[in-house]
């Protein structure tokens, strides 16, 4: 066996291997979602599915208001990714294509606020919320989510790399204003890119779970992930029913990303060669 045979033997090896590590908690998932906790607990573990999955859903769904939760959260993501799509790819082409004074600056101060974490921000956040008189309803989530730095230096990569000045400038003789460049020239070029920040926007607001904890105080009003919280409180460790709703909770995720998969990838993949 030659040398280059062998090397490509282990390459694929070492692909099924993290293969299997990245799908393991996916599949324990649905595993202890489909046994009842007594089952968990065996020594040694069930490794296979059982047949209580329908028994833990109707516990999940008697002990949450579920759907409530779900529409909840489904109106912050999808709200939040429009923004953000719209936001961040201005702010970036602005960046990107335009020169004005203190560019370098503004963005050099911007690249520097994702340096700081999340954490550091909530008190200041929270009495602004308070100020406004947000706090409790689903705008404290979406309007401070409605931009963000990373999304800002993605989409400015993506038009310096994709958008060349050229075309700006044509646009500009043929009569195009700064936002009708930005809406028919800047935004059709770059659907690619806004695929891959639209769905890691999605999925980093769905999944959100430490400022809607904080901020929303009306029980009419909480997200999936501060709703399946309850759970551990009300029954303990019964975490057949927790990763039951943990895998509901994941089912439009699945979706947004089977739908926008191709996008998402070929996205990502411009930017990694072009950024």
């Amino acid at each position: 066996m030659t040398r280059s045979r062998l090397r490509g033997l282990a390459l694929h090896a070492a692909l099924v291997l993290a293969l299997l590590v990245f799908l393991f908690p996916f599949v324990w998932t649905i595993v202890m979602a489909s046994n009842t906790t007594a089952d968990i607990y065996r020594f040694p573990p069930k490794f296979t599915f059982g047949g209580h999955f329908g028994d833990n859903v109707r516990h999940v769904l008697d002990n949450v208001a579920f759907f409530q939760s779900m529409a909840n959260t489904a109106i912050v993501a999808v709200s939040t990714t429009l923004l953000v799509l719209f936001f961040d790819s201005l702010a970036a082409f602005t960046f990107a294509k335009f020169r004005f004074p203190g560019r370098n600056a503004l963005f050099v101060i911007l690249l520097a606020t994702m340096l700081l974490p999340a954490q550091l921000a909530a008190v200041p956040q929270f009495q602004t919320m308070a100020i406004l008189g947000w706090v409790g309803s689903l705008k404290a989530l979406i309007i401070p989510g409605a931009a963000n730095a990373f999304g800002i230096f993605w989409m400015r990569q993506y038009f310096r790399n994709s958008i060349h000045d050229e075309l700006v400038e044509a646009a500009t003789l043929d009569g195009c204003g700064f936002f009708g460049t930005y809406w028919h020239v800047a935004l059709p070029s770059a659907r690619p890119a806004l695929a891959f920040l639209g769905i890691f926007t999605f999925v980093g607001s769905w999944n959100d779970y430490m400022w809607p904890l904080i901020v929303l105080t009306d029980p009419d009003h909480v997200t999936l992930q501060v709703a399946l919280s309850t759970l551990n409180r009300a029954h303990g460790v019964d975490y057949s029913m927790v990763m039951t709703g943990a895998l509901l909770a994941m089912i439009p995720l699945v979706i947004v990303f089977a739908v926008f998969a191709r996008q998402f990838i070929k996205g990502a993949t411009e930017g990694a060669v072009r950024g």
